[in-house]
């Protein structure tokens, strides 16, 4: 069986993050800002997979269960916001909302 090594695994986990770091930070759209936290989550329960695969224990999968209902809800509260934002400023471009927040 082919076993890939720790430090690999963790900078692949480092990559994920980064990746979806820079999208929250560069993208304006506000969905797109959502879908890369979701990617930063997804890469935080990767490396609580590997450090539970590594020490042979069940705890990094019940954390990653954890992290998958934190976004589940996250990502239910956060749709929700989005579309209150839309219908108010028809608009999910994070730089047009900031500028007419002060028009109102």
């Amino acid at each position: 069986m082919l076993t890939i090594p720790l430090e690999i695994q963790i900078l692949f986990a480092g990559i994920l993050f980064l990746l979806g770091l820079i999208g929250v930070l560069v993208r304006r759209n506000i969905i797109f800002m959502l879908m890369s936290i979701e990617v930063m989550l997804n890469s935080a329960g990767l490396v609580f997979i590997i450090a539970g695969s590594h020490w042979k224990q069940p705890d990094g999968q019940v954390m990653f269960i954890f992290i998958l209902a934190v976004a589940a809800v996250e990502v239910s509260i956060g749709l929700a916001l989005i579309l209150q934002v839309y219908h108010h400023y028809k608009t999910l471009d994070a730089d047009a909302i900031n500028k007419l927040k002060d028009t109102i």
